[in-house]
């Protein structure tokens, strides 16, 4: 290997040691590789970074964003766990069910992780303590149904994911749909069971008529995603400007039905989704640098032969990435494993026969896993903010719900229908 390419990795791997934000670790890394080699001029930088963002599909990152903060702070968060505690309340533990169902509902109008827990979390963690739920067990389950954000389409994570690998992002889109329920309703089972096992509180007993006044509160917010989602596979608009079509519909929704957003409101909104934008876009584009780096220096070459010695049939393969995804979201944030790992590991798993849009959802929910597991998550470290409580009591509540998600995780791998069935299906 190159020698630039040897110090490029080192450089890496020493910055994001040392605690340095992932932007700045690969733009340093880059930074490196241009000074040592030769035949590389830094103009290069410039050169792909603008490339790198003259991406019409990158559009829908914010939009996606600008639509996912007004349904979060238009009410819709409040609407949905009213509407989930009507519909699984009752059952035995059932506002621990609420939690989850309540995440997964918000899951399919944020397209991110860390807003799930924090809309969500923010109702329902008050909710459970208030109502005897141990505090550390209630924060954790906060923390892994947040994880159901970046799966439950819209997802941001799938958008970046298929431009760096050139997956189709609406067949992604899609691809998330059955897996997200599958592990909502395997996390509510677990749930129920840890409810019987420790006598958690039963509330009272199913209405019809107020879940029926709960469901007409939340319809406009339950109905955003089959707007998405039909608009893609019918043809009206494209996954970028299904993003568009979220925002005015979020301001519809917010402003004008249930009228919790003021002009003042949405400007602080978009503000703060600019804000946002704009850190992705610029880890977006250094991440694009990097990898053009990686594939000059012939780095992806290495690592498909690396695994093509090790796993002998895509059986094996798929297991040696759930096991190292699994390893890498405990120490590594998912932009940067996604955006390094991704652009490294799709191209070999089409070697091995997997489907791409397959591959993708497996690696997606592998690293939505990754934000509840201890010592980094995000969706962790939001959950212990929110309460209070310790990383360490948390994580401890929150492993079970981790491991049933890795169950799920393996699920998906060996059973390749889930995730394509429904893109294949409309096709």
């Amino acid at each position: 290997m190159d020698v630039a390419a040897i110090c490029m990795l080192l450089a890496l791997v020493v910055m994001m040691v040392i605690g340095m934000p992932i932007t700045w670790s690969l733009g340093g890394a880059i930074i490196v590789a241009l000074m040592i080699d030769p035949n590389l001029s830094l103009a290069l930088i410039t050169q792909k970074m603008f490339s790198g963002c003259d991406n019409f599909s990158m559009l829908a990152l914010p939009a996606f964003f600008l639509a996912g903060d007004l349904m979060a702070k238009g009410g819709l968060s409040r609407r949905l766990v009213k509407f989930a505690d009507n519909l699984v309340g009752w059952i035995s533990g059932g506002i621990s069910l609420v939690s989850i169902v309540a995440c997964t509902f918000f899951a399919a109008i944020s397209g991110s992780s860390v807003a799930t827990t924090a809309a969500i979390g923010g109702i329902m963690y008050p909710e459970m303590v208030k109502r005897g739920y141990p505090k550390d067990y209630s924060a954790a389950l906060q923390a892994i149904g947040g994880t159901l954000g970046i799966v439950i389409p819209p997802s941001t994570v799938f958008v970046i994911y298929g431009n760096v690998t050139g997956t189709s992002v609406a067949d992604l889109l899609m691809a998330g749909i059955v897996p997200g329920v599958i592990c909502g309703i395997a996390l509510c089972i677990w749930a129920y069971i840890k409810a019987k096992k420790d006598n958690f509180p039963k509330e009272s007993g199913f209405s019809f008529i107020n879940f029926l006044y709960a469901f007409r509160s939340a319809v406009w917010a339950l109905l955003m995603p089959i707007v998405i989602l039909g608009g893609i596979y019918s043809g009206i608009f494209t996954p970028t400007e299904s993003a568009v079509v979220a925002v005015f519909y979020g301001l519809l929704v917010c402003m004008a039905i249930y009228r919790e957003l003021s002009g003042k409101d949405t400007w602080e909104i978009i503000k703060m989704s600019s804000v946002t934008t704009a850190n992705i876009m610029f880890l977006v584009v250094t991440a694009q640098m990097f990898g053009y780096l990686l594939t000059y220096y012939r780095i992806p070459v290495y690592v498909t032969e690396a695994f093509m010695s090790v796993a002998a049939n895509g059986a094996v393969f798929m297991m040696l990435i759930v096991l190292l995804l699994t390893l890498c979201g405990m120490f590594i944030e998912v932009g940067a494993t996604n955006l390094i790992l991704g652009p490294i590991l799709a191209p070999i798993a089409i070697q091995f026969g997997i489907d791409p849009v397959h591959f993708g959802l497996v690696f997606v929910f592998l690293l939505a896993m990754g934000q509840a597991t201890p010592p980094f998550g995000t969706t962790l470290f939001v959950a212990c903010g929110l309460s209070g409580e310790s990383v360490a009591k948390v994580s401890k509540m929150v492993l079970p719900f981790v491991l049933v998600e890795l169950a799920c995780a393996v699920l998906f791998a060996y059973v390749p229908v889930l995730s394509t069935g429904i893109s294949d299906l409309m096709k």
